[in-house]
Parts: C-alpha cells; sequence; structure tokens
C-alpha cells in the first residue's frame, strides 16, 4: 500500500510543479514585470522570485491602469481606489499600494464639493473628456483643437497657459461641457479645476455673510489652480457681487496670471452692458469697462456655435 501512497504523491508533487511553472511562466510574460526583473537585476535571484511569486501572481491580477474603472466603488483591485506597485524591500519582492486617478479625482471633487456648494459639475460631464465632444462643423473642430492646445501645452511645459477661454454662444451648445472636459483633462494631469455655476455660487455667498465661510469660500475660489465661471451673466446682479466678489476674483487672477474659463450666453459687449446695471436701477459703465477689462486680460473669446445639444438627447 506504500508505494502506491508515494508513487500518488509523486504525481501530485509533479502536477504542482508543473502548474507552478505554469504560473511562473505567465508572470515573465507581462511587460510591466519584466521591467521590474530589468530594473533590478542581479538582485532578483532565484530565491528572490521562488519567494516573491506570490506577489507578483497578486500584481498580475489587480488593474494598474484605471482609465476604464466607472468608480472607486466598482473598484476591482484589493484596495479600493489603489494601484499596485513592485519593489524590492530588503531582498523580498513586495507591492506599494499608491492612490489611483480615479481615486484622486474623486477625492478632489468631493474636497471641492465641500468648500462649495455650488461647485457645478452635470452628471453627463462627470467623466468627460475632449474625445467625447461632438464635432460636426469646421468651427467644432477648431474649437476642439483649442481646448486640445492647451491641454497639450499642460503635458509639454508642465506649466498653466497665463490664459483660459471665454467661451459665449446660445443656450446649449456645449459651452459647459467643454469646461468640464477640459476640468477632467487637467484632473487627469493631478491640476485641480475649480467649477462653479456663477448665479448659485453668488448666492451661497450672501448667505454666508457675516459667517467665517464667507472669507474661505472666497478664496477658495479666488486662488484655484484653474478656476472655470459657469453661465457669467446670469445672475442677479449688485454692486456686491460684482465689484466686492466678481471684481476681486477676477483682478486676483489676473494679477497671478492664473487661468481663468468664462461661459456666458453674453459676448464681450453684451456683458458689458449686463455689468453697467445693477438690481437698483442704476448705471456704472466705468465699473463695468473696469471688470471688462480683467476678464479681457485673462480670457480668450470664442464664439460656440451649433446645435442645441439637449434638444437631440
Amino acid at each position: 500500500m506504500k508505494p502506491i501512497q508515494n508513487e500518488l504523491q509523486k504525481q501530485m508533487d509533479a502536477k504542482f510543479q508543473e502548474r507552478l511553472q505554469s504560473i511562473q511562466e505567465e508572470l515573465l510574460k507581462d511587460p510591466v514585470i519584466q521591467q521590474f526583473f530589468k530594473d533590478n537585476e542581479g538582485a532578483i535571484t532565484r530565491s528572490v522570485l521562488e519567494r516573491g511569486l506570490g506577489k507578483l501572481y497578486e500584481f498580475k491580477n489587480q488593474q494598474q491602469d484605471c482609465s476604464q474603472c466607472p468608480s472607486v466603488q466598482q473598484c476591482v483591485n484589493t484596495i479600493n481606489g489603489f494601484t499596485p506597485k513592485l519593489s524590492l524591500t530588503r531582498g523580498l519582492i513586495d507591492l506599494e499600494y499608491t492612490p489611483c486617478q480615479q481615486k484622486r479625482i474623486e477625492d478632489e471633487r468631493r474636497h471641492t464639493e465641500k468648500m462649495i456648494a455650488s461647485m457645478h459639475m452635470p452628471k453627463d460631464v462627470l467623466r468627460a473628456t475632449l474625445s467625447d465632444v461632438r464635432v460636426y462643423s469646421e468651427d467644432r473642430e477648431n474649437l476642439l483643437q483649442a481646448a486640445q492646445n492647451f491641454v497639450d501645452q499642460v503635458k509639454q511645459t508642465g506649466e498653466l497657459p497665463r490664459k483660459g477661454f471665454y467661451l459665449y454662444g446660445d443656450f446649449g451648445v456645449g459651452k459647459s461641457f467643454l469646461i468640464g472636459a477640459i476640468a477632467n483633462e487637467l484632473a487627469a494631469l493631478q491640476i485641480q479645476s475649480v467649477v462653479v455655476y456663477v448665479p448659485e455660487f453668488l448666492r451661497e455667498l450672501k448667505n454666508a455673510i457675516g459667517t467665517p465661510q464667507l472669507e474661505e469660500k472666497f478664496d477658495f475660489v479666488k486662488k484655484a489652480p484653474v478656476l472655470m465661471l459657469d453661465d457669467l451673466g446670469a445672475e442677479q446682479l449688485s454692486e456686491w457681487t460684482r465689484d466686492e466678489i466678481l471684481g476681486s476674483i477676477l483682478h486676483y487672477r489676473m494679477a497671478e496670471q492664473l487661468p481663468t474659463f468664462i461661459t456666458s450666453n453674453l459676448d464681450y459687449s453684451g456683458l458689458e452692458v449686463f455689468f453697467t446695471q445693477t438690481t437698483r436701477g442704476g448705471q456704472d459703465p466705468i465699473k463695468a469697462k473696469r471688470i471688462m477689462e480683467r476678464i479681457k486680460a485673462i480670457t480668450e473669446p470664442i464664439q460656440v456655435e451649433g446645435l442645441n445639444l439637449r434638444d437631440l438627447t
């Protein structure tokens, strides 16, 4: 009976070794693992490899590219929102986990939403990219190219351009969608964009008058690395919101050369007329011109033409 048991054990050991060898060969075909071995050539011996097979297997069966991941909550990795990176620690193969791109974006967005309730990012642009922008005319192609050039400049130089865009045009032509797409492209480069819906943002600041949150919210928006003011010219204007809030934000960003994006249904001339008038029925063309000079100094005007995309959905 003993020889039979020994033979069975030998067969089981052989199958195990065969399976182990197959797993090892499969792991070593992975280009990232191959590069890790190349980077640590001479330090990874046969013994180190065999002892590290478990870590290599754990690495291979996780997702290193989060571009297709819908959310951190649906992450398939061992630790939600973190991607593994191979390391060699004290002669042993190990894994280090770092926040993935999607987690960084979601964390930044939550921080912004905590600071600014009027942070404006509609559901249809939460994951929008420039490749999602509809192009059906030469004007739309030029618009997309301008946005792509902005993002490419950041990628190539590592620095933000001094000017953003002043996007103006009719309702529903995709102005908000475009700034949302740019914001997401920048988020992928670990650059924070604060996107606020101007009418709601000004109401929020009015409600914060007399509280410490007023200055905190105001500074958060004013000093944002990239600021996007959505639907400027749709708000109910007062001297305080025009001069103390919008005027101060725009002056600071002009002085600090921080890129600012603005969307509006009004062109430069129409917006100047809008800023001339106040809720008290007065006219102040000098202050309106002063604000417009700041806007012109920090934005490039681009007319957004096309179909009302809201009617097509």
